[in-house]
């Protein structure tokens, strides 16, 4: 009997062997101009559309990884270090640090440049988590990432770390959700 017979019955399917991918094969880049309707009442880039950006740029990221449908599982951290002005450009990179079985890490690096003078400096950071889907809308194995330059191979060292603390705070967030309500205030 083969395995898609077997899966059929309710019987455990072996896990597929996924082959390394080296980190920059799943690099991206997105450059944008900052314009009169993007920015907030600071007159700086509004925050929901950089974010907007991240998650768009880091789903593209996962992708292709692993060639199949992911979601976002979570958006870890979004560090604003530096606002981000009409009179420049953003240039966001991205790739994945590190995976676990059918998760990955994104990370995504904010560059933004000043058009005028051509300063470039790191206006914000994030860390995001994806998950593989399949066909069958289950999660899905996923390649490891072989870092290489001395950036990658520091976030993948550093990534098990978040990881943990990704896992803590999951639980914390299920164990606070129990004293949430779902109710409406006008109901």
């Amino acid at each position: 009997m083969d395995q898609s017979s077997q899966a059929g019955q309710g019987q455990p399917t072996k896990p597929q062997q996924v082959e390394s991918k080296y980190v920059r094969e799943t690099r991206c880049f997105k450059t944008s101009r900052v314009f009169p309707t993007d920015v907030n009442n600071h007159n700086t880039l509004f925050g929901g559309k950089l974010m907007s950006y991240i998650d768009d740029i880091a789903s593209i990221t996962a992708s292709k990884l692993c060639r199949v449908d992911t979601v976002t599982a979570s958006t870890d951290s979004v560090d604003f270090l530096y606002p981000i002005n009409p009179t420049d450009s953003v240039t966001l990179e991205s790739f994945v640090t590190w995976t676990g079985r059918s998760s990955m890490e994104i990370f995504v690096k904010v560059i933004c440049e000043d058009l005028k003078t051509g300063e470039k400096r790191i206006a914000a950071t994030a860390f995001l988590t994806f998950v593989a889907i399949g066909e069958d809308n289950h999660k899905v194995q996923v390649p490891t990432v072989i870092p290489e330059t001395e950036e990658e191979r520091k976030l993948h060292e550093t990534a098990p770390s978040r990881a943990a603390m990704r896992r803590q705070r999951r639980e914390e967030s299920k164990e606070f959700a129990d004293y949430l309500t779902t109710e409406y205030p006008w109901e």
